[in-house]
């Protein structure tokens, strides 16, 4: 599919899976490498929804043990942020003294990420990382630094690979952008 309509919007295909799955494996060697011969376990927190096809590709990659947590943040209503984060379901395990990875789908404003790190920090977390599948480094404008970028991408609205336009093209192995 070169071309997807989802409601009342076509987007065209921007970046292949081939190149979705060339970054995974980069990303997942830096984290392997930072992570070898660990003696804890540490969390992947997969920030759900839009993180779901990212996390089970990233887990399968990583050579060290590690448990899954997730929580659901929610900030965009259809192509625009509220600018607004709210916690639509909670950690979905005490993580208090424990490693977290987060594990994102997108990194463009840093509103979500900046909020997760506060409530990570309130939870009594011993360290946490941010891995982020896409960064948009001219949205991105917080001094919060993201450890694991596995692709830079512009700043413009994108779906598959887990991201949505008002909870629909997740599914796409693909990631498609808005087709001006």
């Amino acid at each position: 599919m070169e071309k997807v309509t989802l409601k009342d919007k076509t987007f065209k295909k921007v970046i292949p899976y081939e190149a979705i799955s060339d970054a995974i494996d980069k990303v997942a060697a830096k984290i392997n490498k930072d992570f070898k011969n660990c003696s804890d376990i540490p969390v992947l927190l997969c920030v759900l929804n839009g993180s779901i096809m990212f996390m089970g590709e990233l887990m399968k990659r990583l050579e060290f043990n590690c448990q899954i947590v997730s929580t659901k943040l929610t900030s965009y209503e259809g192509t625009i942020s509220t600018g607004k984060v709210r916690q639509a379901m909670g950690l979905t395990a005490d993580i208090t003294g424990r490693r977290v990875i987060i594990v994102e789908d997108i990194v463009d404003s840093g509103n979500t990420i900046v909020a997760l790190k506060d409530i990570l920090n309130e939870k009594g977390v011993a360290e946490s990382r941010i891995c982020t599948l896409l960064l948009k480094p001219d949205a991105y404008k917080k001094d919060m630094k993201i450890d694991y970028v596995a692709m830079e991408i512009p700043n413009d609205f994108i779906v598959g690979f887990g991201l949505d336009y008002d909870e629909l093209g997740r599914n796409f192995k693909d990631i498609y952008v808005l087709d001006k």
